[in-house]
């Protein structure tokens, strides 16, 4: 009898035994994006723990809907899905005839949080997200703000109209040309990854007012957070994590999720690396990361329905 408590169930020994072969990492972002510099620092080191190579694909555009679609389409358990969530968990408000369903994509593991923020031109007479308020209600329908779309687009819509502000949105498909518009004025405001307004920050062509994120950025100390510059309601957290599909089973979710943990724990230069680039090494289990998207879904439901946004699917 305690022999037979001690035998692995069939499900556990399939996971004890994965991979059998190479593991891709199907990307919604670039090379070069946070999401890919973590992204290959993790697959390095889990293709030395699991004895088989972990190999990047990076498949951006169609609003992250491209690099969903190869993933689910691969109906493969060594096919794993590396996103931001910011990348899809506003499609059901955006997309007309969604070709997935939000529960295709099962959480396996947090990976990081990548560090969101509010930035204005260094020119933009406000240093405080308070100066911001009172600029934009001072010059109504003069300041514009950039826009791409997805979670942080509704966030920063949402917060706009919380604070009755009259502002045009310029929307962009290309988050790298919104920085570059941003510093030289043509747009006012931003809400993104810092990674992506790191360049004009540093050469001083923009103003970095405040995170999004519910703590503030290692990198960034002296910048607050945004509830703790007053506006509680606009925090977000930049999730970032591994995606199965329901047929992944259990116990190997919560492999994969141990083994990322174990070696984002045992090598401190993954966490410098992901720090340099503004983002918050944060490993976690699959029903944690569940919990996070859920959240953010329920915010972003909120923000739809006062915007008067009515879902699509």
């Amino acid at each position: 009898m305690l022999a037979g408590w001690a035998t692995p169930s069939p499900a556990q020994s399939q996971a004890q035994a994965w991979p059998q072969r190479s593991v891709r990492f199907i990307l919604t972002l670039g090379a070069g994006s946070g999401t890919d510099i973590g992204g290959r620092l993790l697959a390095d080191r889990l293709s030395k723990k699991w004895g088989q190579p972990v190999v990047i694909e990076n498949k951006p555009g169609g609003d992250g809907i491209v690099a969903i679609t190869a993933f689910l389409g691969a109906k493969d358990d060594h096919v794993l899905l590396m996103s931001p969530t910011s990348a899809f968990i506003a499609h059901p408000w955006v997309h007309d005839n969604l070709s997935y369903k939000p529960a295709d994509l099962v959480p396996i593991a947090r990976v990081s949080n990548t560090v969101i923020g509010i930035t204005v031109p260094a020119s933009l007479p406000a240093n405080s997200m308070k100066e911001l308020v009172a600029l934009a209600k001072a010059k109504p329908g003069e300041l514009n703000w950039a826009g791409i779309t997805g979670a942080l687009d509704f966030n920063f819509a949402g917060w706009a109209k919380s604070q009755d502000l009259d502002m045009k949105k310029v929307p962009y498909r290309n988050p790298v040309e919104a920085a570059n518009d941003l510093g030289e004025n043509r747009v006012q405001v931003y809400e993104s990854a810092v990674a992506i307004a790191q360049p004009q920050i540093t050469s001083g062509k923009i103003k970095l007012l405040a995170v999004v994120n519910s703590v503030r950025a290692p990198i960034y100390p002296d910048v607050p957070t945004v509830a703790e510059a007053g506006f509680p309601k606009m925090t977000i957290d930049g999730l970032v994590g591994l995606f199965g599909t329901p047929a992944t089973p259990k116990a190997l979710r919560e492999k994969i999720a141990a083994d990322v943990k174990e070696v984002m724990d045992a090598d401190p230069i993954i966490k410098d690396r992901l720090m340099a680039t503004a983002q918050l090494p944060n490993p976690g289990t699959a029903e944690e990361f569940a919990k996070a998207i859920e959240e953010q879904r329920e915010k972003l439901a909120q923000n739809a329905r006062d915007l008067g946004v009515k879902e699509k699917q």
